[in-house]
């Protein structure tokens, strides 16, 4: 009998010390999105360098930064700016940030040693000069804490309409549309999507990802909220991109890729590329 009451007690300590995250703000988020022999989030590989490269970016749903300051680091942004709705978790951002931009600053080559006089100087002068430019280009590359910001905000009731027209040239938003969908419902959805529309400029492009219906079913008890909002929706993930393109009014949509391999288990999703 003590035993059961114990096995009982243990139970309720394991269901009480699970991690509530009602909108999707994960503490541990990336410790089960990638699989402990990646290297980098696999949704790095199917991203195109010229969505980003010198261009004003938004990630919509950061977490702690890693995927957002993964992408400046690797694609070469102008900007990017991250924005989630925990302040927890935009602090913890700001932390990575810090401490990333730290191991490249001390990672960065030393400067070259002037060879020994006995030597003879037979570097190419073309050579020389290539060199130089690139320890130029080195010297002036901006650092990751002036490219990479971090906001808490939330993207559906405190989305400011007018001051951020047409700010970004791509905006990411990455297995956010399920949360957004639970708390806020078909009409929280719709204006994620116009607010997005809004901030890209002309031909400026939505990388989304969006989690499948079946994994709403995990997720839908989470709040009574949830709750009430899932057993209401209408407009299910399949019908994401018919309402971008006719209803928001994008022009395009280019499927990125149907799965991403070497993703942990649950999180094999798609992406897609919208053009405005």
């Amino acid at each position: 009998m003590e035993n059961e009451v114990k096995a009982g007690e243990g139970k309720k300590r394991k269901r009480k010390d699970k991690e509530v995250a009602i909108f999707g703000n994960y503490r541990h988020y990336y410790g089960y999105r990638v699989c402990k022999d990646m290297k980098a989030d696999p949704r790095l590989m199917v991203l195109k360098k010229e969505w980003f490269e010198d261009k004003d970016c938004l990630d919509i749903g950061c977490n702690q930064g890693l995927i957002t300051i993964e992408i400046a680091k690797t694609f070469h942004c102008r900007s990017i700016l991250g924005v989630d709705i925990d302040a927890s978790l935009v602090e913890s951002a700001y932390w990575n940030l810090k401490k990333i931009d730290k191991m490249e600053s001390a990672g960065c080559p030393s400067p070259d040693v002037s060879e020994p006089e006995h030597l003879e100087r037979t570097r190419d002068l073309e050579h020389h000069d290539a060199v130089s430019a690139e320890e130029g280009k080195r010297d002036h590359r901006k650092s990751l804490l002036d490219i990479v910001s971090f906001q808490k905000q939330n993207f559906v009731e405190h989305f400011r309409k007018h001051s951020d027209d047409e700010k970004y040239d791509a905006v990411t938003c990455f297995s956010v549309t399920k949360w957004i969908h639970l708390n806020w419902g078909d009409e929280g959805l719709i204006t994620l999507f116009r607010n997005i529309w809004r901030l890209l400029r002309p031909g400026g492009l939505l990388v989304l990802e969006p989690q499948p219906w079946k994994s709403y079913k995990s997720n839908y008890q989470v709040s009574e909220t949830a709750t009430l909002n899932y057993h209401s929706i209408v407009f299910h993930p399949c019908f994401f991109q018919e309402i971008l393109l006719d209803k928001i009014g994008f022009r395009t949509v280019e499927s990125c890729t149907s799965s991403l391999p070497c993703s942990a288990t649950g999180f094999n999703r798609p992406l897609f590329a919208f053009r405005k």
